[in-house]
């Protein structure tokens, strides 16, 4: 079965650096997504937040970002605990995104 996802974004918040009980680096954060998508033959534009969280070599990467920079995520969504079924991205990878204006990705023009 897939779970993948890959979402471009701006960190909105940023949270600090912990430590699992096993010790391992962990970090959450939120990031915001703006962009337009086709639905139904309609072009639409699509806003929504996203909780994240990163685990060991991903934390320590997200830990360098800054609210405001744009980044590219890789990972999966899994819910927040046993007991709370609210989704949380689990982020694999973190890039940051150059050629931004403000915030948000820019289209290179021909």
């Amino acid at each position: 079965m897939r779970n993948a996802l890959v979402l471009d974004g701006v960190i909105a918040e940023c949270g600090v650096l912990r430590r699992t009980p096993a010790g391992m680096p962990a970090l959450e954060f939120r990031v915001e997504h703006v962009s337009r998508q086709i639905e139904a033959g309609i072009e639409r534009q699509v806003r929504c937040e996203i909780s994240a969280l990163a685990l060991g070599d991903a934390a320590l990467s997200a830990q360098a970002r800054r609210p405001g920079d744009s980044v590219m995520l890789t990972g999966f969504l899994a819910a927040r605990s046993a007991r709370h079924s609210g989704l949380v991205m689990h982020v694999n990878t973190i890039e940051i995104l150059e050629g931004t204006e403000n915030g948000f990705q820019t289209e290179e023009k021909r």
